[in-house]
C-alpha cells in the first residue's frame, strides 16, 4: 500500500482548503474549522494559516449571512475570534468580544444553571454539544479581557454538563435531555462526537484555566476520570465508535478527532502518562490512514443530530446508530481533525506518514 509523508500542519491546512472548495464555510461547523485554523496559525507561527483564519473571521459579525444560532457567541466569530483576541491578534475586537461574552453570561439557563435552548419553550432542553460553543469562547474571552467571571462561567458550564450527562455505569456521557414529554428523561446514547465536544471543553480549560481557579481541581479530576473511561474503547485502528462502548458500532471520525485532541493536550501538559501518549499517537495515525482521503476529504463522519429517531425509537442507541449514517466529507469532521493534528504538532509530531488510496475508501 502506497504511503505519503506530509507536514502535519500542511495536512491540517489542506483539510480546511478542501472544505472551502466543497461548501460555503459558515454555521458552527465553519466556526469550528476557523478556530482550528487559528490554532494552527499560532502553533506553527504560520502566516498563511493566520491570513486564512482572519479572512474568514473578519466577516463576523457584519459581513456574513448568518444562519439560525442557538448561542450568540457564534455571531461575533465564536471560539476562533476569542482565541486570537487572547493571543493578541485582535486588539481592535476586545469590546466586541466583551459584548458577546456578556450576552452569553446572561443567556437563559435551566433550573440547574445549565445554559439551555434560548427559545421560549426550550428551558428544559440541554445538550452536551453546547460545551463546544460556550466553554472555549468564555474562557478565551476571560483570559483576553482579564475577566474572572467569564473564566468561571466557562469552567462552571463544562463541569455542570459533565455531571448532568454522566452515565455512572460506564463513565461516558449521554448527549441530550429534555427532548421527551418527560423533561427529565435522558437520551440513551454514549455518542462519540458528544463525548468529544465535552473533551474539547476540558482540554481548553486545562490549557488556559488559571491554576488558582476554584474550578481547576475539579476540572482536572473529571478530565482524568473521563480519559480513563474513554481509553478502553479505542479500536484496534486507533478510533472511537459512534456508540462508544458498543463493540460492533462503526468507527466515527469527528468524535475520534475531538477525543484525540483532548488526550493530546493532557499528554503535552504532563497530566497523562505513556499509555495515553501511545493511544494519542495511535489515534492520529488512525485518523490519517482511515479518515482522510487522498484529496483531503474525509470519511466516516456522522451528520448533525440531537436525540434522533421517532416515537419509541427516539433517543435510543438504535436510533443513534441507524437514523443517521456516516458520510463522505461530513462538515464537522474537517475542523475536528484539524484540532487533533494541531495538537499532534504541539506534541512533536511534525510529519505524518499516511496511507494512500486504501481500497475500502471512497474517492473524493
Amino acid at each position: 500500500m502506497a504511503r505519503e509523508k506530509i507536514k502535519t500542519l500542511t495536512l491540517a491546512k489542506n483539510l480546511y482548503k478542501h472544505l472551502d472548495e466543497i461548501t460555503e464555510i459558515r454555521d458552527y461547523f465553519g466556526l469550528l474549522a476557523a478556530f482550528a485554523m487559528a490554532k494552527v496559525a499560532v502553533a506553527g507561527k504560520d502566516e498563511e494559516a493566520m491570513q486564512i483564519a482572519k479572512a474568514y473571521l473578519n466577516r463576523y459579525p457584519d459581513n456574513i449571512n448568518h444562519p439560525h444560532y442557538f448561542f450568540e457567541a457564534y455571531r461575533c466569530g465564536g471560539n476562533g475570534r476569542a482565541f486570537l483576541c487572547m493571543e493578541g491578534e485582535y486588539p481592535e475586537c476586545t469590546e466586541l468580544i466583551r459584548e458577546y461574552a456578556e450576552k452569553t453570561l446572561n443567556a437563559p439557563r435551566n433550573y440547574k444553571g445549565i445554559i439551555c435552548d434560548p427559545n421560549p419553550n426550550g428551558t428544559h432542553q440541554i445538550w452536551i454539544d453546547v460545551v463546544m460553543a460556550i466553554t472555549p469562547f468564555m474562557l478565551f474571552a476571560g483570559v483576553a479581557l482579564n475577566e474572572k467571571k467569564y473564566i468561571d462561567y466557562a469552567a462552571e458550564q463544562c463541569i455542570l454538563m459533565y455531571e448532568e450527562f454522566l452515565d455512572p455505569t460506564c463513565g461516558l456521557l449521554h448527549q441530550s435531555k429534555g427532548k421527551f414529554p418527560d423533561y427529565e428523561k435522558m437520551s440513551e446514547d454514549h455518542w462519540g462526537r458528544g463525548n468529544g465536544w465535552c473533551m474539547m471543553g476540558f482540554a481548553d480549560l486545562l490549557d488556559y484555566l488559571p491554576k488558582d481557579s476554584p474550578y481547576y481541581e475539579k476540572t482536572l479530576k473529571y478530565y482524568k476520570d473521563f480519559c480513563k473511561n474513554l481509553l478502553p474503547h479505542q479500536s484496534i485502528r486507533g478510533l472511537w465508535r459512534q456508540e462508544i462502548p458498543m463493540e460492533g458500532a462503526w468507527e466515527e471520525t469527528s468524535g475520534t478527532a475531538l477525543i484525540a485532541y483532548g488526550i493530546g493536550v493532557g499528554v503535552r501538559l504532563g497530566i497523562l502518562g505513556e499509555e495515553y501518549k501511545k493511544a494519542f499517537e495511535k489515534a492520529i495515525q488512525g485518523l490519517c490512514d482511515y479518515c482522510i482521503t487522498d484529496d483531503f476529504g474525509t470519511e466516516n463522519g456522522v451528520q448533525g443530530m440531537c436525540c434522533p429517531g421517532e416515537g419509541e425509537d427516539k433517543g435510543t442507541i438504535h436510533a443513534y446508530l441507524t437514523a443517521v449514517r456516516p458520510i463522505h466529507d461530513e462538515h464537522h469532521s474537517h475542523g475536528s481533525i484539524m484540532l487533533a493534528l494541531c495538537e499532534a504538532y504541539k506534541n512533536g509530531i511534525t510529519e505524518i506518514d499516511r496511507m494512500m488510496n486504501p481500497p475500502y475508501m471512497k474517492k473524493g
